[in-house]
């Protein structure tokens, strides 16, 4: 080994595991993620917004839908950079709507893309993405190799995570979702929201979700609320490992 390459590995090895700020939408999804970690809350007051720091991550409840999770999101970034303790990891966390077979009721789903599905236009001829009316983005990539670490630790399903400002309620606007995206298996609001807060800050971002209900017809008889919270903190008993061990200055896959 020469020396530049054992400079490197010295340098890979001796990397602390970044710090870590999961956003959720709700108090009820933040406190899902608490369970799941050791030792006692310290609050930290934010502009409009609290963390709740504990076992070593960092919990924002940022609201609901992408325009409060991205404001609330934003402010803990700005914050941790000018404390000069700057986010390694940002994840949009909690319960979500999934897109049957593949994404059934309690089941894990961690997303290999963030894609705003309803940014765009509605024209005579269909739905138009934002992109195509030459405007910003609509999809945020997280890192392939924290995808496949954290689908292996917990089980979790890879696919699109689809943020909408409407939540679906009909079998009709699944079907049309469906057919845009044939690689969605969750709806929610808040995803890509925070990821387009993590993307200002040039932070790497993860939507893990646990399912709640059947993305269709509004049936909140059919929700399994209760389920979803409870997969959702088992799964982050499962994760600490995974983030602690993760390298993000690993090289860029093809």
């Amino acid at each position: 080994m020469d020396l530049q390459a054992a400079e490197g590995l010295l340098t890979t090895s001796a990397s602390p595991a970044p710090r870590v700020l999961v956003a959720t939408a709700v108090p009820v999804e933040r406190d899902a993620v608490a369970r799941a970690l050791p030792g006692t809350v310290r609050e930290v007051p934010l502009p409009g917004a609290t963390l709740h720091r504990l076992g070593g991550l960092d919990l924002l409840a940022a609201g609901v839908g992408p325009a409060l999770a991205a404001a609330s999101t934003a402010a803990a970034l700005t914050a941790a950079a000018l404390r000069d303790t700057p986010y390694g990891l940002v994840v949009s966390a909690g319960i979500a709507g999934g897109f049957p077979p593949g994404a059934p009721v309690g089941s894990l789903v961690v997303a290999d893309e963030i894609t705003a599905a309803d940014l765009g236009a509605e024209t005579g001829d269909g739905f138009l993405p934002v992109t195509e009316l030459g405007f910003g983005a609509t999809t945020h990539r997280p890192p392939e190799s924290l995808v496949r670490a954290i689908a292996a630790a917990t089980g979790a399903a890879t696919g699109a995570a689809l943020t909408v400002s409407t939540v679906t309620g009909t079998a009709a606007r699944a079907a049309a979702l469906r057919e845009r995206h044939p690689r969605a298996l969750t709806e929610a609001m808040e995803g890509f929201g925070v990821a387009e807060a993590a993307a200002a800050h040039r932070v790497p971002v993860l939507e893990l979700r646990a399912v709640s209900n059947p993305v269709g017809p509004r049936d909140r008889a059919a929700w399994r609320i209760g389920d979803a919270l409870a997969a959702l903190t088992e799964a982050f008993g499962k994760l600490a490992p995974v983030l602690e061990s993760w390298n993000p200055h690993e090289p860029a896959e093809s």
